[in-house]
């Protein structure tokens, strides 16, 4: 069962082929039998299995939605009632939330399963996973690698199917940079369309939680029930929430992917050429024209950005790489 997607797990679930209870078990065997990965901080082997039976019970009454049943788990930035939430510091090593941060309190509505809580840098601060006060994260394709970060412990338990999904945060590629470490989905949101509410801040005003998964449909599925308007986070957009299954079969011809020639340079690691390469050759039998373009173009649309917008860009600017470092920034001659 633990190769499974969500998608296929929620199909089985509905058809009775097993129980939230019997995939919650295997799931908690899995992650004992790989405890050396240290992904988990926390594993709510009770609570997990409390909430399978009662997702168990709404499957059989007909009310159970794409989650119902699914087992997940949460990265420990996210505040979780009764549950420890430590962020990965020793500070708050004996932290429990008085109440659930809104993505939880939303997957909890679904029917969805909480295994635990997972490892992560140390409030978010890092991209490797070493600086967890619980100690690094292992990359379960090759032990001696880290699984990037910040969001490693997430993109760790899907990788090594320890979880079928986990929630991630991304402040400047927290989500998506371990997300490719590990081989897995990993999507950060548009700003303002996942409540920040219980979320434990690193940078306001970049932060978003986001799904981390094995597959696109899977991470259309999680982030359908993580998005959606709050009046508690008072950055939450107010817009209807799409279906984000709705596109994953479009056609990609005529689609345009711009790839900047520097970032191909003979420093490129030869495996990592090799990768994108192959990529590159896949979107292109699938319709996608890919332009090779010199980064002097971005660097064109950042300064008409810079020229509309100088004083909000330098004062971004300064707050992003000065602001308690000490160091001097000083304003962009244009």
């Amino acid at each position: 069962m633990h190769n499974q997607t969500i998608a296929e797990l929620a199909k089985g679930l509905q058809a009775g082929e097993f129980s939230s209870q019997e995939l919650t078990t295997a799931h908690l065997a899995r992650i004992k039998q790989h405890s050396g990965l240290n992904c988990f901080i926390t594993v709510t082997e009770v609570e997990a299995l409390a909430q399978a039976k009662i997702a168990d019970q709404l499957i059989s009454d007909g009310k159970a939605g794409p989650l119902t049943g699914i087992p997940l788990a949460h990265k420990d930035i996210f505040c979780t009632q009764g549950i420890k939430t430590s962020c990965g510091s020793k500070m708050l090593d004996n932290f429990q939330a008085p109440y659930n941060a809104t993505v939880i309190e939303r997957f909890n509505q679904a029917g969805a399963v909480t295994l635990g809580k997972l490892n992560m840098d140390e409030f978010a601060m890092g991209s490797s996973n070493e600086t967890s006060f619980f100690g690094p994260v292992k990359n379960p394709w090759d032990h001696s690698a880290v699984p990037g970060g910040s969001s490693g412990g997430s993109a760790c338990a899907v990788a090594a199917r320890l979880a079928v999904g986990a929630t991630g945060t991304d402040t400047g590629g927290s989500i998506r940079q371990p997300a490719a470490f590990c081989g897995i989905t990993g999507l950060k949101p548009t700003y303002g369309r996942v409540s920040r509410y219980g979320m434990i801040a690193f940078a306001s005003s970049l932060d978003q939680g986001g799904p981390m998964t094995r597959t696109v449909e899977d991470a259309a599925l999680m982030l359908q029930t993580m998005a959606g308007f709050d009046s508690r986070d008072s950055t939450s957009v107010d817009k209807p929430v799409p279906d984000y299954s709705t596109g994953l079969n479009d056609s990609l011809a005529g689609l345009k992917i711009g790839l900047p020639k520097e970032f191909f340079g003979d420093n490129l690691n030869t495996q990592m050429a090799q990768v994108v390469e192959e990529a590159i050759a896949e979107y292109t039998r699938l319709g996608a024209r890919l332009l090779r373009c010199p980064c002097l173009i971005l660097i064109y649309l950042f300064r008409l950005i810079i020229l509309s917008h100088r004083q909000s860009v330098l004062l971004t600017y300064r707050v992003l790489t000065g602001f308690g470092t000490g160091i001097v920034v000083k304003p962009l001659k244009i």
